[in-house]
């Protein structure tokens, strides 16, 4: 973009970005609401069956999430009694998280949807990866820049 041109909504890749997470999002809802999850829920589980077991400093630092945002979610889903939480016996400092049998089980029924969603949206394989690796380098980059600014 020129200097001498006017900003546009729909020309900034920051709107796009967030416009584009907003609707995905969105199409996730009313699957997830089967599950009585919501997106951010759905995420920290997706962490949960990748590693089993977790501390909740582990769990922000993958979905970028701090404690104030975290602990809340975290709550609910053990409510759900699809996570427990407890100390670490070696550091009572930290609180670890682990799936509950219940929660083992919903990981083949969500999966299957997060699938579909984007066999819709990408179309095929290649067009994924694209935009996965335009996607994560674009993050990687915004978090560079974010550590110097702060």
């Amino acid at each position: 973009m020129s200097e001498n041109q006017k900003m546009k909504l729909e020309d900034m890749l920051c709107f796009t970005i967030y416009a584009s997470s907003r609707e995905i999002t969105r199409l996730y809802r009313p699957v997830l609401s089967q599950f009585n999850l919501t997106y951010p829920q759905y995420l920290a589980l997706v962490v949960l069956w990748e590693k089993e077991k977790c501390t909740v400093t582990e769990l922000g630092d993958r979905l970028l999430l701090d404690s104030a945002t975290l602990t809340p979610l975290l709550k609910r889903l053990e409510a759900s009694e699809l996570i427990t939480r407890k100390r670490s016996l070696g550091d009572e400092r930290k609180v670890e998280i682990t799936l509950t049998k219940k929660g083992e089980e919903l990981q083949a029924d969500v999966e299957e949807v997060s699938l579909k969603i984007f066999t819709e949206l990408c179309q095929t394989e290649e067009n994924y990866y694209k935009l996965m690796d335009i996607n994560k380098n674009l993050l990687d980059k915004a978090h560079e820049i974010a550590r110097k600014v702060r």
